[in-house]
């Protein structure tokens, strides 16, 4: 007589869900699936998009870093500008290099 397998019991299990609905089993792999929706297709025929992906996860806190140097870099330039008076010739501040001496590249215009 052939014994009878029973059906398996449900079971717990945990799964991340990405932006699209699909279900993945790391937070990590959803997170790439997520990074690479973002990217669009990256090379011929999208084949570089996963790659791409996992190089800014790897990455983010190197690409964090810089992106919180350029929004820092914008908002002290915002609170430099000048609105521009007509007739007003502007004037060119230098201001000290890290070595002391002046440098063009460290000034800015100012009206």
């Amino acid at each position: 007589m052939e014994k009878r397998r029973r059906p398996a019991l449900a079971n717990e299990c945990i799964a991340y869900r990405d932006s699209k609905g699909g279900l993945h089993g790391s937070a990590e792999k959803a997170t790439l699936e997520d990074l690479a929706a973002v990217l669009g297709r990256v090379g011929d025929e999208g084949g570089m998009t996963a790659g791409v992906a996992r190089m800014i996860f790897d990455k983010r806190a190197e690409i964090e870093r810089v992106f919180a140097e350029h929004d820092a870099i914008m908002a002290s330039a915002a609170g430099r500008r000048i609105d521009e008076e007509p007739g007003r010739e502007p004037t060119l501040i230098v201001t000290p290099a890290a070595n002391g001496t002046g440098s063009l590249s460290n000034g800015r215009v100012v009206n």
